[in-house]
């Protein structure tokens, strides 16, 4: 199903759901503000674990306007399905639903955005399928999380997840993704609840998914343009962790100094302005 949330000059924002090759209904909103007579390039963008599409609902109005921006909640997130197995569970899955909402969009080649566990679906999807990409951007994000120097506190999300819940467990952890006297007011509020939207028990299944790959060695492989942009004061990688994306061929590296873990939440104008600078620049050579 399919429903215009609103529309203006021929363009509108549409929300719909897709059936993954593995039958996993995946939402996901198409937003495109763009002049009617043209045909704009795709705008991926790919929330974090333990968030849903709203994650980016602030980077929309600063895309739309140019771009035809997707978002979706991945699949066990948000108003997606929960895959029953934990053979349904894996990076490669995440990568392949990736791939498949292009397919179902019709679209050759976008843009990818990911923030966190968005961008090692994107980094891994631009290892394996390069011909789908124009370009990647992924924010405080390592090629997996097996050699993250948070490697040892994930066992504390997962029992935190399990008996404390999504908001305990958040409300507990919060200054490892804010600086709380940051952000607006209220905000901290409004992204736990968002978060406990999400089912702590398949939390704690996808926190230990994630913690067991590394493909670090792969990076190399990427062929289109990146944009990392990595926060310096991070409690889950260390600097040491994010230089590895250096080795990519074809890349800018921007640190974000004395920033946790949750950049793409807190300083959303920030993060989409470098975006924005990153396109225009490659689009003018």
């Amino acid at each position: 199903m399919a429903g215009v949330v609103t529309s203006a000059g021929g363009r509108e924002e549409t929300q719909s759901q897709f059936r993954t090759s593995d039958g996993i209904a995946i939402r996901y909103a198409v937003t495109d503000f763009t002049p009617p007579w043209k045909k704009p390039d795709t705008i991926v963008l790919l929330h974090a674990a333990m968030g849903t599409m709203n994650r980016f609902r602030q980077w929309v109005p600063h895309l739309a306007g140019r771009w035809r921006v997707v978002r979706w909640d991945m699949r066990g997130h948000g108003d997606s399905e929960i895959p029953p197995t934990d053979g349904q569970l894996s990076i490669e899955r995440l990568s392949r639903d990736y791939v498949e909402l292009l397919d179902h969009l019709g679209v050759e080649r976008a843009h990818c955005v990911g923030s966190s566990t968005g961008g090692i679906i994107g980094m891994l999807a631009a290892v394996e399928h390069p011909e789908r990409f124009l370009t990647l951007a992924s924010y405080a994000a390592i090629p997996g999380l097996a050699p993250s120097t948070g490697h040892n506190d994930y066992g504390d999300w997962t029992a935190g997840l399990m008996k404390e819940g999504v908001r305990a467990f958040l409300r507990r952890t919060v200054r490892q993704r804010f600086h709380v006297d940051r952000v607006e007011p209220g905000f901290v509020d409004w992204f736990i609840e968002e978060s406990a939207r999400n089912d702590p028990a398949f939390l704690a299944r996808f926190v230990r998914m994630m913690t067991g790959f590394d493909f670090g060695h792969r990076l190399k492989e990427i062929a289109c343009p990146c944009l990392f942009v990595v926060p310096s004061n991070d409690p889950v990688h260390s600097m040491e962790n994010y230089a590895i994306l250096r080795t990519v061929p074809d890349h800018r590296f921007i640190v974000l100094e004395d920033r946790p873990h949750n950049i793409t939440d807190a300083e959303p104008e920030r993060c989409v302005g470098e975006l924005v600078r990153f396109l225009d620049d490659r689009a003018a050579g």
